[in-house]
């Protein structure tokens, strides 16, 4: 049974490494993410060069996604690197301290505004919830707090307010460079963080429809501000990425597996793609095997009905970046094979059916769930036939098959869905459903007698153009 959970793999020092990439994707990866809050521009160029080799190498069809840094709520530098902080004793935030000089008595910080945004008795996080403290006073730049969770932080922490509020937009200076660098490289989803509101979506849209590009657009949800508007975000983006680390500091991570459930529910009944992200392995950063509470939320984000499970540290900066990826696939299979039973219902989105193509792919997918089918078959443009039948579940393998290589890398986020370079160069359908056929059964997915099921369009070539759903056998 192939695999339907797709995996994204952060690129960084550690798969830079000669043979890492290829095997990094041969073992699994369908989608590369490309940290922007990391390296040059000339790094990113590099990477994205060493993806379209290695992928040609393995011979897969492998999507890139682009992740804006976002605001840059950080603590600058300690003297020594790094300071312990103890419960009960004071420390301060300070925007005009020297990036250099902080000490276990206060640090600078790279946002300016915190002092703005905050007042006495607020709750401030450092990292992911390692050491917690509560404003006592603001003066001018400086924010004093007293430590109520004590632990050691190291430089450019993050900082995040309990219950979120800070100003800081989504889209700083550096995103709207990269937004441009983005379309440069030509990647097929770019990631917004710290998204508050559907406006920045739209925002992030715009500035890279100028700059030449159609990537879809995902959302990440990471900030608090973002949950009593989720709706609106999800319906803005083409994707949403739920972005644990922050959210979790947030909102509290009593909340957080309730609103991670939440999220993908209501993704995925909008119609967009989901991923789940964020230490789902973090363990492999320095272990060639993940702990058993890993492999349960992998396995649960999977159950859940994610498209996608991110690795972040694990494949970026890991000393084992192709094993993490290969017990994130093994773990995948592991829970797809407990969702064997096809649904007898519809189980479609809600909403009406607003297009042909959508109507023709919930049509196949409640026949395929009721029929002995092998494969689903979608020639297809623009990839949104087979995006459709992804939401709906089912273990019946859907193959896009299409001429563009934009699409074919689109579709490797699906859930469930599986590119394959295909053109059509004739009218004949005798020759075309021949021609299907030997294609699958040269990559070994049908035999002959099984029965599949294709969508198409009247007219070839028309994008959103499908109308046709014809039941074939397949011929040897």
């Amino acid at each position: 049974m192939l695999r339907r959970t797709k995996i994204v793999a952060t690129l960084g020092p550690a798969t830079d490494a000669p043979g890492v990439l290829e095997d990094v994707i041969r073992r699994g990866a369908d989608v590369v993410r490309l940290n922007f809050s990391h390296g040059e521009a000339d790094d990113q160029r590099r990477r994205v060069e060493g993806v379209r080799q290695a992928a040609a190498a393995v011979g897969k069809h492998v999507a890139i996604l682009g992740d804006l840094q976002g605001p840059k709520i950080r603590i600058e530098r300690f003297a020594g690197g790094r300071a312990v902080l103890n419960e009960g004793e004071p420390f301060s935030l300070d925007a005009d301290l020297n990036a250099h000089d902080g000490t276990d008595k206060v640090v600078g910080i790279t946002y300016r505004e915190l002092a703005k945004d905050v007042q006495p008795g607020d709750e401030l996080i450092l990292g992911d919830g390692q050491v917690e403290m509560r404003v006592t006073a603001v003066v001018g730049t400086r924010v004093d707090c007293v430590v109520t969770t004590g632990g050691e932080v190291s430089d450019h922490k993050g900082i995040n307010r309990r219950g979120g509020g800070l100003s800081a937009k989504a889209l700083t200076l550096k995103d709207r460079e990269d937004v441009r660098l983005a379309a440069e490289l030509e990647v097929d989803y770019l990631a917004v963080s710290f998204v508050r509101q559907a406006a920045d979506v739209d925002e992030a849209r715009a500035l890279l429809s100028a700059a030449g590009s159609d990537a879809r657009i995902v959302a990440k949800i990471e900030r608090s501000e973002a949950i009593p508007r989720l709706e609106e975000i999800v319906r803005a983006s083409d994707a949403v990425m739920v972005a644990r680390g922050d959210l979790g500091v947030e909102v509290g991570y009593a909340q957080l597996t309730g609103l991670q459930k939440q999220i993908l529910q209501l993704a995925r009944g909008l119609d967009r793609v989901t991923i789940t992200a964020t230490q789902m392995m973090e363990s492999m950063i320095h272990s060639p095997v993940p702990t058993r509470a890993e492999v349960s939320d992998v396995a649960n984000a999977v159950l859940d009905g994610s498209d996608a499970v991110m690795l972040s540290g694990e494949s970026a900066v890991g000393k084992y970046p192709a094993r993490a990826v290969e017990a994130m696939a093994e773990v995948i299979e592991g829970a797809e094979s407990y969702l064997v039973t096809r649904p007898r219902g519809l189980e479609a989105p809600e909403g009406r059916v607003r297009h042909f193509d959508q109507a023709i792919a919930r049509a196949v997918m409640f026949t395929a769930n009721h029929m002995d089918v092998e494969a689903i078959v979608a020639l297809t443009e623009s990839g949104s036939t087979p995006l459709w039948m992804s939401r709906i579940r089912s273990d019946i393998p859907i193959f896009a098959f299409t001429r563009h290589e934009r699409t074919q890398r689109r579709v490797a986020l699906y859930r469930g869905v599986h590119p394959v370079p295909f053109d059509i160069v004739h009218t004949d359908p005798a020759r075309l459903y021949r021609a299907i056929s030997k294609e699958l059964l040269d990559r070994g997915h049908v035999k002959p007698g099984d029965e599949l099921i294709l969508t198409l369009g009247e007219l070839s070539g028309v994008s959103g153009g499908t109308n046709t759903m014809k039941l074939l056998r397949v011929d040897a």
